[in-house]
């Protein structure tokens, strides 16, 4: 049935207000195409991946270089206590690294792999409900936040994009090890975050 057909059927006002809960329920369904960039030294990047991460609702997938920042970790949890599924794949060098959040994550049981396949594991990556991706030179950490120059660019409704991320996610996924820390370096972690 044509549109035409369908508004000499219901008559005009049924056939716009079929015509407008179309609309809503295409855009209630799909993520219209956004780029919005951020820039640090104090440009907001840490701001605008929590924002992401606290709007996420099914799934954020995360793969990164070196991870330090406490506010973009709690959003992490945070996300992972109200259902969503969180999966981290980090560099080796967050198990040696003393300020890495690595045991924050094992913790609040987030079960974060490793990526030692690689001399150095150096995305920066999120990926959030399948619909937003988070990336650049922006390393989440308090560092690349206050004091790097940075960039990172939040990147909607581009699905050709998400699944080409998605598709490298997994790849390295597939090479990905539980870390190697002893439980009691966690512990005294987190006695010094406290």
């Amino acid at each position: 049935m044509s549109m035409t057909q369908l508004l000499l059927a219901t008559g005009c006002t049924g056939g716009m207000a079929l015509l407008f809960v179309l609309r809503w329920l295409h855009n209630w369904l799909v993520t219209p195409p956004s780029v919005a960039v951020h820039f640090s030294p104090e440009g907001g990047c840490t701001n605008a991946v929590v924002n992401e991460l606290l709007h996420a609702r099914h799934e954020i997938l995360v793969q990164a270089y070196s991870f330090s920042s406490k506010p973009i970790a709690e959003a992490l949890i945070a996300a992972k206590k109200k259902g969503v599924r969180v999966e981290i794949l980090l560099d080796h060098s967050n198990e040696q690294e003393e300020y890495s959040d690595l045991h924050l994550f094992i913790e609040a049981g987030l079960n974060p792999l490793v990526d030692a396949k690689h001399p150095i594991a150096h995305n920066k990556v999120m990926i959030v409900d399948k619909r937003t991706i988070i990336t650049g030179s922006f390393n989440f950490t308090q560092q690349a936040e206050q004091h790097n120059a940075e960039n990172l660019v939040v990147l909607k409704g581009h699905p050709e994009l998400v699944g080409a991320y998605l598709a490298a996610f997994e790849a390295h996924k597939a090479h990905c090890q539980a870390p190697q820390v002893k439980v009691q370096a966690a512990k005294d972690h987190h006695r010094k975050a406290a």
